[in-house]
């Protein structure tokens, strides 16, 4: 292995927080520039930069802290302890980050009514992601090391 490759996972390893919160604000970065393209539509750079602020604000913190918990309240990889821990977050963080997204761009896009988009949009967000998060959690719960999980659940919200 390279020397700059271990070098990466030593710093990764040793500041979990900070990794984490990176990789969400590249991730939600990412994936709304993407969904930009893929609409046909020119770049707003101002909207992936929202996109961002929200998750490097609310989402990377929030989950980082939320999924530690799950874990030492809810430890391993058995099948129950990995259904249990799905459960809880789909059922308690799941309402809380698309609340926090919507709400979050609301502010960040200087709306006159901070809660109508939370308001019209979130049921079928949130029903949206009951569809897949779950699986994409419990894979991760299973397949990854407990140090280095970076919230399955990122994209829970919106």
């Amino acid at each position: 292995m390279a020397g700059w490759w271990r070098e990466l996972l030593r710093t990764v390893r040793r500041y979990p927080w900070p990794t984490n919160v990176l990789l969400y604000a590249a991730l939600f970065s990412a994936g709304d520039a993407l969904q930009q393209r893929l609409r046909g539509g020119p770049a707003d750079w101002r909207q992936t930069r929202h996109v961002a602020t929200v998750a490097v604000a609310f989402h990377a913190n929030f989950n980082y802290v939320w999924l530690r918990l799950l874990e030492r309240a809810l430890p391993g990889r058995a099948p129950r302890a990995v259904l249990a821990k799905v459960l809880c977050d789909q059922a308690f963080g799941g309402p809380v980050y698309v609340s926090a997204f919507y709400f979050g761009m609301s502010i960040l896009q200087e709306k006159d009514d901070i809660f109508l988009d939370l308001r019209q949009k979130f049921w079928n967000s949130y029903k949206s992601g009951l569809m897949y998060w779950p699986f994409v959690q419990a894979a991760v719960s299973v397949l990854s090391w407990a140090q280095s999980r970076p919230s399955p659940t990122l994209a829970s919200g919106p």
